[in-house]
């Protein structure tokens, strides 16, 4: 479904067509991204908000109706919820800090699950160190879903956040966001999200979910690298201390003093990445044209057959098989190793993701070296999954 229009899909890989099946590490980008980016380099390059000159104006406006396309698209009730930053990674640190300074104390708990990428542990990690907080983690079920029960037994009134992914970069599965959400509320709990894996393939409103944060990246949903998004409900977002200091962020400075700009601007220090914004708008933009819930379905009939295909080879394990997921779908070759399989997979133009996907505690849990992901999106086809098959058939035959 519009693989037309990806121009990288035509490449040739060591002499094969190209079947690219890792797009939950990055998508690829349409050519109305590229050209739009292209566009503004060429056209209206100036640094934003501060210039009174018409190319400063011109890519202000462009940047702010980016954040304003960004608050639509995830249902958010203002473009002051949204804060551009470098990535998902980013967007977390920053908020594992500024909640840090102004909510975290001693003994305090922080909650994530079993299942979460590094970038929603560590962040979290480092904030118990340095406030002597504790972190505690949501077990799995042997059906590797989130084991709720023991959920609901972690929460006390030393809880001051959830920090949970949507879906899992490893399993694909998707959590039960919503539900976490309602029963952390409950308690006067905040709860962050980690959308990576989820705003690209789900309709994901923000208000629905009633979370208080949430995060994701551009370059997982079409748009380009080096950007990310942070939610997260103007009330907090007015509470925090911003993480970074410098140009942008700042009202007045002084030597005596230094006060910080309104929201969402004191928590963007320097300059922001404008281009990227239009970007991240015209891929946003380009999602809405394809239908965000066409692209749902066809993307879940596609995780299903992949899942299936595979699962009709001797010998292949599907990690969480059965589970709904979104894109996304580990699996191993028994008695070989992932990065032995993933290497002929390349050699023949099919290229997925091996390894431990950021997510150690994990794979460790599964008690594997690592596992092979294929990953889905609105371009690729059932050709791809039955390309997929076929390499990983021959690379089998060739590895025993």
């Amino acid at each position: 479904m519009y693989e037309q229009d990806f121009d990288i899909l035509r490449e040739q890989v060591h002499g094969h067509r190209l079947v690219y099946l890792d797009n939950a590490a990055t998508t690829q980008k349409p050519k109305v991204v590229l050209d739009a980016m292209t566009e503004a380099y060429t056209t209206w390059n100036a640094n934003i908000h501060r210039g009174v000159h018409h190319l400063s104006q011109v890519a202000t406006q462009h940047h702010e109706q980016a954040r304003q396309r960004v608050a639509d698209f995830i249902g958010a009730k203002s473009s002051k919820e949204i804060v551009f930053t470098k990535g998902t990674t980013d967007s977390i640190n920053m908020l594992a800090f500024s909640l840090g300074e102004a909510m975290v104390k001693e003994g305090d708990e922080i909650v994530v699950s079993y299942m979460e990428h590094h970038s929603n542990i560590v962040p979290w990690q480092m904030l118990c160190d340095r406030k002597k907080a504790v972190l505690k983690v949501i077990p799995l079920r042997e059906d590797l879903t989130l084991d709720m029960e023991a959920y609901k037994a972690l929460l006390t009134d030393k809880t001051r956040l959830v920090s949970v992914a949507h879906v899992s970069n490893v399993l694909g599965v998707i959590n039960p966001v919503k539900e976490m959400i309602a029963l952390a509320h409950a308690r006067g709990i905040l709860v962050a999200v980690d959308a990576a894996q989820s705003v690209p393939h789900l309709r994901v409103d923000v208000q629905d979910l009633d979370c208080d944060f949430l995060s994701f990246s551009a370059h997982k949903i079409y748009g380009p690298t080096g950007l990310g998004v942070l939610y997260g409900k103007e009330e907090w977002l007015d509470q925090l201390p911003p993480a970074e200091g410098g140009g942008e962020m700042i009202e007045h400075v002084s030597f005596d003093k230094t006060t910080y700009n309104t929201l969402p601007y004191k928590f963007e220090a320097g300059t922001p990445d404008f281009i990227g914004s239009f970007g991240l708008q015209k891929a946003l933009d380009y999602v809405e044209m394809a239908g965000r819930d066409k692209i749902e379905k066809y993307e879940a009939e596609l995780t299903v057959y992949l899942e299936n295909q595979l699962a009709s080879i001797p010998n292949v394990i599907i990690y969480a098989a059965g589970q709904r997921k979104a894109g996304v779908v580990s699996f191993n070759v028994e008695h070989l190793h992932p990065f032995d399989v993933g290497t002929l997979l390349d050699q023949q133009g099919v290229a997925v993701r091996t390894g431990h996907h950021c997510a150690e505690p994990l794979i460790d849990k599964l008690q594997v070296p690592g596992t092979l992901r294929a990953s889905v999106a609105m371009y690729n086809t059932k050709e791809d999954i039955d390309a997929l098959v076929a390499a990983l058939k021959k690379a089998i035959m060739m590895l025993s």
